[in-house]
């Protein structure tokens, strides 16, 4: 007690005798939880039993525990706070491993909770065991196996810190039924006492002047920013550096929104499927700003050849990612906000204004009016025609989630994003099924918001059962399926690779595949299924009546479905092969 009190360390707190269930439940409603994604079984059910003896917490049953931790990770993404999913032991827990490894690849996150078998069965092949402790580590932030039911509220509390804190991820915590059982009397942590609390890593004045000192002397900078920016809320030092500093900025996939693509600045996203400009402009570029990004494939190319002209400074939390997948020249161990922040005030301090560009400024303007995003009118409903409908119905400011494949990118191309958390995408693992579940999970986090799942039909009936939770949970998210009957994505790659061989890529009926006149090649009925489960839909595939069509789906105060039957012969471009260059991008 001397030591407590000379160490002014606050002193924890006792609560009542209580079950090991009753603490899980108890704990996060201590550290803020609001929702919880669960799908119950026998090794859980203890938990399942304790939440519904508690109020300040919605738990929500999904219909599949896969659907249930990609909702979680739309909560996580729309808001910033730890989603939290819980799964039973065995096939339950192993259903929810997509979900864990997409939210460690895109810094989600994620708090998944399962329970296991009784720790005397454990290793014995028991009903329903796996080793979930095991097989998760080679994709999450942190484990826990609790084999002591007085671990419980540490653990509880070290799993949220962890997944929210530093460069955000997955955590995992395995709890045995015997333990779920086992009474005992809590004491609750104040504080977090693990390595994190050290405080965020800050870029030292001496760095920051030097990265100022080159952009002084650079004719041709560039901001590549990600995902990152986000995840710190760095948002608005972002638009003050890059406006005092001149620059354009060029985001990733996962920092869509972080910079507002409506801003004179801005490039949109560049990489395999993102903007012309983009990409000349940082292939050209002799001073590259690298924020809070990992210099994932997708955006490199052949990573040798990446800026090859361009002294890199890379800031980012995560000191494992600098010159891990590209050698830089300064790498700058910082929490990006602090970094941002700190640039500002120095540029400020020292009345830093920006040399005259003129040639590189109006060089890329001319890229990006010669080479916007464009389509070919056809007589059929295009996919860039849809999104770009839907953009002008909501006026840009709907959160926007996708599945994986062509629709995606079209969706990133075609929605003009001007806030951050409002594109929601599996993008690191490229997940199908992702978009209606975590449009779900968006929705109840942002419930004055309209939430739209752009899918394909590919990708939109891996977690169709989801339409259920939607409509049970009165959850109005919407799914607007771009429905090709052909996995696109993959069709596209065997058309300029494989001769166009199909290599079972057609989801419809082989002999009946024609144009979208063609109504009986189509299947399956989203419109039936949707209204199987309760849910309003509406199928459309002419011209003339697409934009009723998308009013009347936004006018629903509840969940919808609108199935748009457009051609399977659209191809995503612009595009940068896999492992090719800028130099051999294809652009019509």
């Amino acid at each position: 007690m001397k030591t407590d009190t000379v160490l002014n360390f606050p002193k924890p707190e006792i609560g009542p005798e209580m079950t090991g269930a009753d603490a899980v439940v108890d704990c996060l409603v201590r550290e803020g939880v609001e929702v919880l994604f669960a799908y119950p079984g026998g090794a859980s059910m203890e938990m399942h039993q304790s939440l519904t003896r508690n109020d300040k917490i919605r738990t929500i049953l999904p219909r599949h525990e896969q659907g249930g931790s990609f909702a979680a990770e739309g909560y996580a993404r729309a808001t910033g706070k730890a989603g939290v999913c819980m799964a039973t032991s065995g096939p339950g827990a192993t259903n929810l491993v997509t979900a864990i490894a997409d939210a460690y690849m895109d810094s989600t996150p994620l708090v998944a909770i399962t329970g296991q078998v009784y720790q005397k069965f454990i290793g014995k092949s028991a009903f329903q065991e796996t080793d979930f402790f095991g097989m998760t580590l080679p994709i999450v932030k942190h484990s826990y196996l609790v084999l002591n039911v007085e671990d419980l509220p540490r653990i509880i509390n070290e799993a949220i810190h962890l997944a929210t804190t530093g460069r955000p991820g997955p955590v995992v915590v395995d709890i045995p039924k015997d333990v779920q059982q086992a009474k005992f009397r809590p004491i609750y942590p104040q504080k977090t006492e693990i390595l994190s609390d050290q405080g965020l890593p800050q870029a030292t004045d001496e760095q920051l002047n030097e990265v100022l000192e080159l952009l002084s002397k650079a004719k041709k900078p560039m901001l590549y920013v990600g995902g990152g920016i986000i995840s710190a809320n760095a948002e608005q030092e972002l638009k003050a550096f890059a406006e005092r500093g001149d620059i354009f900025v060029a985001t990733t996939l996962m920092g869509v929104g972080c910079f507002p693509e409506t801003h004179p600045l801005s490039l949109k996203w560049f990489g395999m499927h993102g903007t012309v400009a983009g990409n000349y402009a940082v292939h050209e570029s002799d001073l590259l700003f690298a924020f809070g990004v990992r210099f994932d494939d997708r955006i490199t190319g052949e990573v040798t050849k990446f800026a090859p002209n361009a002294t890199i400074v890379h800031v980012d939390i995560d000191r494992s990612e600098h010159n891990k997948n590209k050698i830089v020249d300064i790498p700058i161990h910082s929490d990006i906000k602090y970094a941002l922040g700190r640039l500002n005030e120095l540029m400020e301090r020292s009345a830093h204004e920006a040399p005259d560009r003129t040639p590189w400024k109006d060089k890329v303007l001319g890229w990006k009016k010669k080479y916007p995003f464009k389509y070919e009118e056809s007589k059929f409903i295009l996919p860039q025609e849809a999104i770009r409908t839907l953009y002008e119905e909501t006026k840009g400011e709907a959160i926007i989630t996708t599945g994986v494949g062509q629709h995606q990118m079209w969706a990133a191309q075609y929605y003009d994003f001007a806030h951050s958390r409002s594109f929601i995408s599996s993008l690191g693992l490229g997940s199908m099924g992702y978009g209606y579940p975590s449009a779900i999970g968006a929705k109840v986090a942002c419930p004055d918001r309209e939430v739209i799942d752009i899918d394909g039909d590919g990708s939109f009936v891996m977690n169709i059962q989801e339409l259920a939770t939607a409509k049970i949970e009165k959850i109005g998210a919407k799914a607007m399926v771009l429905n090709n009957q052909h996995l696109g994505m993959v069709v596209q790659w065997e058309d300029r690779f494989y001769q166009s061989v199909r290599g079972h890529t057609i989801l419809g009926d082989k002999d009946n595949i024609g144009s979208p006149e063609n109504m009986g090649g189509i299947y399956p009925d989203f419109v039936k299924i949707a209204e199987g489960f309760g849910v309003p839909a509406r199928r459309v595939y002419r011209r003339e009546d697409l934009r009723e069509a998308i009013q009347e789906m936004l006018a629903e105060d509840g969940p919808f479905l609108l199935d748009v039957i457009v051609p399977y012969t659209e191809h995503v471009l612009p595009m940068i092969p896999a492992g090719k260059t800028v130099d051999e991008m294809i652009i019509e």
